[in-house]
């Protein structure tokens, strides 16, 4: 059975022009796209989603980063997606991230990491509706 999970590319790949690479990456590895969005978030949009971390000593930085220019945001969707998606990413920090992964690729620090996955399908659940509505992913 299909499973969603949230993706995100960060603002720092996007600036580094990977996102066509970190895409075709997605599309060779067998998820669908069911939603996509190119996006600008505010400091407060940023704060609102990433609101699990708002204790963290990390909170302030990562949400200025989130902010800092545009992301894309999308549904994908395999059988065990979660998973899928967080193993073809890596490890957070790029350095630990295993060859061949999009963050070891792409990313220059654990902050900026060039991607952003939900962590379990609860998780996946609420950042999937706090970028997409019900009729967008109804599919």
């Amino acid at each position: 059975m299909a499973e969603r999970t949230l993706a995100i590319i960060k603002p720092d790949a996007l600036k580094s022009r990977y996102a066509g690479k970190i895409l075709q990456r997605i599309d060779e590895a067998g998820f669908t796209i069911r939603a996509m969005r190119l996006l600008n978030l505010s400091k407060k949009e940023a704060e609102g989603f990433y609101a699990v971390h708002r204790e963290r000593p990390f909170f302030a930085s990562l949400t200025t980063f989130m902010s800092s220019g545009p992301v894309i945001v999308m549904a994908l969707e395999a059988p065990d997606a979660v998973k899928k998606w967080r193993t073809l990413m890596g490890a957070t920090d790029p350095a630990k991230a295993d060859a061949g992964t999009l963050r070891k690729e792409f990313g220059a620090s654990i902050e900026n990491n060039a991607t952003h996955g939900s962590d379990a399908p609860e998780t996946a659940t609420f950042e999937l509706g706090y970028f997409f509505t019900g009729m967008e992913l109804a599919r």
